[in-house]
């Protein structure tokens, strides 16, 4: 099958129709066999469904109303977004398929949510005004948490990729705050809005879900305090992610009181790693000299790329992770303790 590659457009599709068409005419076995597989007239209609076929669509007019509407959406465009619906309700709901950037596809709502992040140039975008088109697809029947059994709601995308003004207009529809992702999603694996805020660093975010209401033990430890939070009740899963997220930020006295309460210091994240990687990698050497102190394991392998923290520096080192950047403190602790590969 083929895939669309953004930015596609009405034109251009018409033009490769028209050329399939002339090489069928000319007698070209490849572009009859295509056209042969949905008709047998060499007609500019039969060209066109084939192009339609070809990109999983039943039909040309499905092809170019997808089309149509990832290019409003990429523009931005909450008028012309509004008389799309008005036309056609259904593509407020149906998923966006066919694109090369979104090969299992996505929800509209996911897509604006997650439109900070470029996904054809892997890059971050300063991206204004998807709050009103998020206003549009909720009041044409865009469910406000996602389609049942999504891995995460479109508030979560939001969260995850810093999306403020898509998250406040979600919050404002009734989004749930409390609603928690699947344990297999990409993400943050049973987490809250919040909580993926947190864990990404979107504090414009955070502050919007913090004003609805919003309480996460993981946001507690990012900001230093996990009093009001931390309860007997609370899972080890939401101990093992605040330890990680306190070693990451430095907060020790954080540190302390997870492992009071029992939190296990060689718990593992969604990473497969351990607190002591998480500060490792964010070059945090009195957090890194306070965790092994507690019992951390220097030589602990991580599940996902089976790294020590040593690793997790270097890398953390190469992308210059963190405010302080003391890596190099990091790895002459390190490095006496953990043995050579």
């Amino acid at each position: 099958m083929s895939v669309l590659v953004p930015p596609a457009d009405l034109e251009q599709l018409r033009r490769q129709a028209k050329d399939l068409l002339r090489a069928a005419k000319r007698g070209e076995p490849a572009a009859l066999a295509r056209i042969g597989t949905v008709s047998d007239r060499l007609i500019l209609s039969a060209a066109q469904l084939t192009l339609a076929r070809e990109f999983s669509f039943e039909s040309w007019a499905g092809l170019k109303l997808e089309v149509e509407r990832r290019h409003i959406l990429d523009a931005v465009d909450a008028i012309r977004l509004r008389e799309l619906l008005a036309a056609h309700p259904e593509l407020a709901t149906l998923e966006m398929r066919g694109w090369c950037d979104h090969p299992l596809g996505i929800s509209p709502l996911g897509y604006l949510a997650a439109m900070p992040f470029d996904t054809m140039h892997s890059t971050w975008r300063i991206v204004e005004g998807t709050g009103p088109l998020a206003r549009e697809l909720l009041r044409a029947g865009a469910p406000v948490d996602g389609a049942p059994g999504a891995p995460e709601t479109p508030l979560m995308t939001a969260a995850s990729y810093g999306n403020s003004d898509v998250a406040q207009v979600l919050v404002e529809a009734g989004a749930s705050l409390t609603a928690t992702s699947s344990p297999d999603a990409g993400g943050v694996p049973n987490g809250t809005a919040l909580r993926h805020a947190v864990v990404f660093g979107m504090t414009d975010v955070a502050e919007v879900l913090l004003a609805a209401g919003a309480g996460d033990l993981v946001h507690a430890a990012a900001t230093g305090s996990v009093a009001e939070s931390l309860t007997p009740e609370t899972p080890e899963a939401d101990r093992v992610a605040a330890l990680r997220i306190a070693a990451e930020r430095c907060h020790l006295s954080v540190i302390d009181v997870l492992l009071a309460a029992d939190t296990p210091i060689e718990g593992l994240d969604r990473d497969g790693s351990t607190a002591l990687h998480a500060a490792a990698y964010s070059g945090r050497a009195d957090g890194v000299r306070h965790l092994i102190e507690h019992g951390a394991d220097p030589t602990r392998r991580d599940t996902r790329f089976d790294s020590t923290p040593m690793d997790w520096s270097r890398a953390g080192r190469r992308d210059e992770v963190g405010p302080e950047r003391a890596h190099d403190q990091v790895e002459r602790i390190l490095a006496p303790l953990t043995p050579d590969d």
